[in-house]
């Protein structure tokens, strides 16, 4: 493919999720930990939950992405928190390190030129690497919304400083 380069390169910018809206780290810059966990009325999710869901869903595709052995949680159960709350300030920091690392992973999938981006998955007759990957960013795109708008409905939007 011609421009395999190309796309690999625009494929990493859009995991990162710099473009047309805000990014992750933009997301959960700055989020007081007392509202962490607080589901703004008529939501029935709080930050932590999308946050802690956005980590899950993002390793669960990493790791379909590398292996055939791979095996995906329980929908829906798997995918979420049991709380709306995170235990600690240390569960936040490690699902938002986590997540970050689980985007460099994608990326680092992706930019493999070993790996073609258009060639079926061995152990999975409709998917490719590059549907993974847009599915990755799709998803983080509509997760990162959702958790923009439960900062504006706690009244911490934008970020302080921003």
């Amino acid at each position: 493919m011609p421009d395999d380069d190309t796309l690999r390169r625009h494929l990493a910018e859009l995991l990162d999720g710099r473009g047309a809206h805000v990014d992750f780290d933009g997301a959960v810059a700055g989020l007081p930990a007392e509202l962490r966990g607080v589901r703004p009325e008529g939501l029935p999710y709080s930050a932590w939950e999308l946050v802690e869901h956005l980590r899950i869903a993002l390793w669960d595709l990493v790791e379909f992405s590398r292996s055939a052995n791979h095996e995906s949680p329980a929908w829906p159960e798997g995918y979420w928190p049991a709380a709306p709350a995170p235990p600690d300030e240390a569960a936040w920091d490690a699902a938002v390190a986590a997540y970050r690392r689980h985007v460099g992973e994608m990326k680092a999938l992706v930019a493999d030129p070993e790996r073609g981006l258009t060639a079926p998955l061995t152990w999975s007759e409709r998917s490719t690497l590059l549907r993974e990957a847009l599915l990755a960013a799709d998803h983080a795109a509509y997760h990162v919304g959702q958790l923009v708008l439960v900062r504006r409905l706690l009244g911490a939007w934008p970020p302080a400083g921003a």
